[in-house]
């Protein structure tokens, strides 16, 4: 007779049969183009709640059984202030899909709600900092989050429309203000609606977002609300009713900028002009 599976072990068979094209095979992409992950790594994957770092965690776990590239993981959850019933929900799901998170408790919510100024940012910054700290005294090397393939778009095209300047997001970066520590972004190469059919195929009910700023953008109607990058999202949405592939394009173009058409950029932090070139080119060659 056939064994049958548990729930955990249908829900990681979605992963390598039905969905592997759409998340497995993106997956190994990036961490096998990027480098995201070598010998002897010890990584802190930050589970927030959320379809995106759950899936994470599960596909890292994935990895470690399956790779031949020998490495270790743990499951860091913060708590930022979470109502009882959303901390309950990651402790639930983590259960279902088998995943031994690590939690943690901080204030960052109280903090960031009290701020007059940016309160997202400042969230974002206060949370970071917080994993890294857990995850380098756990002796971890990465934390990896799981920014995917639309939040690459919408961050680069937040930054031209919002920000005045072309800035991506980088599938790894090391840490500024923690030495030895380095981010990494696994779920770079998979989208976003690939990750929402997974969940609703599975029947999996994980946070939408949990803090309080963003409540507002449900209750706005309009799905908006003060969220600059729901606004990107919808304006992407609507002009891949023209283009199917333009995200696909954005992507792309990241990759292959071409400086020698820029009149200015940075580097390093240091800003630069093609007047440092111009005159000293030779345009007949």
């Amino acid at each position: 007779m056939k064994r049958e599976l548990d729930a955990c072990q249908l829900i990681e068979r979605s992963i390598q049969k039905k969905y592997r094209k759409e998340l497995w095979t993106p997956f190994i992409t990036a961490v096998k183009r990027y480098e995201l992950i070598q010998a002897g790594d010890r990584v802190a994957v930050c589970i927030s709640g959320g379809k995106d770092s759950m899936l994470l965690a599960k596909l890292v776990q994935l990895l470690r059984r399956y790779s031949d590239v020998p490495f270790e993981a743990k499951y860091l959850v913060m708590d930022p202030g979470y109502s009882p019933a959303n901390r309950q929900r990651i402790e639930d799901n983590a259960r279902r899909l088998n995943i031994p998170v690590e939690i943690f408790e901080t204030d960052v919510f109280d903090v960031a709600n009290g701020a007059v100024k940016n309160p997202c940012y400042l969230c974002a910054r206060m949370r970071r900092g917080h994993l890294y700290s857990r995850a380098q005294a756990m002796g971890c090397n990465k934390i990896a989050l799981g920014h995917h393939f639309n939040d690459v778009i919408e961050t680069t095209v937040m930054a031209m429309f919002y920000g005045a300047q072309l800035q991506g997001m980088m599938p790894k970066v090391h840490s500024a203000n923690f030495p030895g520590m380095e981010l990494i972004r696994p779920l770079y190469c998979v989208h976003e609606e690939d990750i929402i059919a997974w969940r609703r195929y599975n029947g999996l009910e994980f946070l939408q977002c949990a803090c309080r700023f963003t409540e507002g953008i449900s209750q706005s109607g309009d799905g908006v609300g003060e969220s600059k990058r729901q606004e990107i999202k919808q304006l992407l949405k609507t002009l891949r009713r023209d283009n199917p592939d333009i995200e696909k394009s954005v992507f792309n173009a990241i990759h292959a900028v071409s400086i020698d058409t820029f009149p200015g950029w940075k580097s390093r932090g240091q800003d630069h002009t093609f007047l440092e070139w111009y005159d000293a080119r030779n345009w007949e060659k």
